[in-house]
């Protein structure tokens, strides 16, 4: 399949693994982009740009295939050397980086002058529109449903897609929701160019995490997740369990008064707890409600042709068939 996003990453199926913490590391990228997609490095699981250096090297060795790396600009308990991340990616030569959080102008120049194309999430087509303004090559439109966090404007993809394609030029994928071929047909019916895909990508042999989180990923539906930090105005759509629930339960009772330092128990150092240990109670973590369309464990490759497979046969057989 050809869109704008395949010929501008020049990967073979337009399908972009998202980048996550504690998740997008050397394995899960390199598995992804050998399926024909794009695989992705999260920068700041890395706690230094040296141990990104080594893992981007690392991912090389395992893929001839152009992959990228994630970086997010984020409120932070730490100070992040952002610069020598930035030097890291372009020494490691790679081609191609995954934005998110705060506006990236200012690391644009430096990654543009390197030859490296630049994708930026954003959830709200106001903010897609400044991401073309600045110079991004594309965006990755995340609609309501996404783990993570879907901005403050609750607008689903059904919406939001469609508008995005109104409003831009340059390609967007759709983020938030997608898990198999009816996610794909779909976003290039709303305009998308292809789908960045973060949940489904964990429930996959290759991603490196507890298969305690695995099996929580598959036995969830629809319903399981939560979002909390709705008073901080730090929406993060996570699945639900007891650390959750005790994390709304103080935001029901502080309420405006509600600080960040209330909630640290819950929120801070938990992915290593989760992802590595399988500790999945031991705090939030972030999960998208495309859970309820996770129903199995394949590798990377045998997702990413059942996905391109049929959606041929959707795109061919069922919509052509309608005509």
């Amino acid at each position: 399949m050809k869109t704008r996003i395949t010929e501008l990453f020049d990967i073979q199926h337009p399908i972009i693994q998202g980048g996550m913490h504690y998740v997008a590391l050397a394995e899960l990228a390199a598995a992804v982009s050998n399926a024909g997609g794009l695989g992705i490095i999260t920068a700041l699981t890395q706690k230094t740009p040296e141990d990104l250096a080594k893992e981007i090297a690392r991912c090389r060795e395992m893929t001839d295939n152009p992959f990228g790396v994630n970086l997010t600009f984020l409120p932070t308990v730490h100070t992040v050397d952002y610069p020598g991340y930035v030097r890291a990616i372009i020494e490691g030569g790679v081609k191609v980086v995954e934005t998110a959080g705060r506006n990236p102008e200012a690391v644009l120049p430096a990654l543009k002058d390197a030859g490296v194309r630049v994708i930026h999430k954003c959830t709200s087509v106001r903010h897609a529109l400044k991401a073309e303004a600045i110079g991004c090559d594309a965006v990755s439109v995340d609609g309501f449903e996404c783990g993570g966090h879907p901005g403050e404007d609750d607008i689903p993809n059904m919406v939001l897609l469609p508008r995005a394609a109104e409003e831009l030029k340059i390609p967007f994928v759709a983020s938030g929701g997608m898990a198999d071929a009816r996610s794909l047909v779909a976003s290039l019916a709303l305009g998308a160019e292809g789908i960045n895909m973060g949940t489904r990508f964990i429930a996959t042999v290759e991603a490196p995490v507890h298969e305690n989180v695995k099996q929580a990923i598959v036995a969830a539906t629809e319903l399981d997740t939560r979002l909390v930090m709705r008073p901080l105005r730090n929406t993060e759509r996570v699945l639900n369990n007891p650390a959750v629930e005790r994390l709304l339960g103080k935001e029901a009772s502080l309420g405006k008064d509600l600080q960040f330092e209330d909630i640290v128990e819950e929120v801070v150092g938990v992915y290593p707890k989760v992802m590595t240990e399988g500790r999945v109670d031991s705090g939030v973590w972030s999960c998208g409600m495309v859970a309820g369309l996770i129903h199995d464990i394949p590798t990377c490759r045998q997702l990413v042709d059942r996905i391109m497979a049929e959606a041929e046969a959707i795109i061919r057989q069922r919509l052509e068939g309608m005509i």
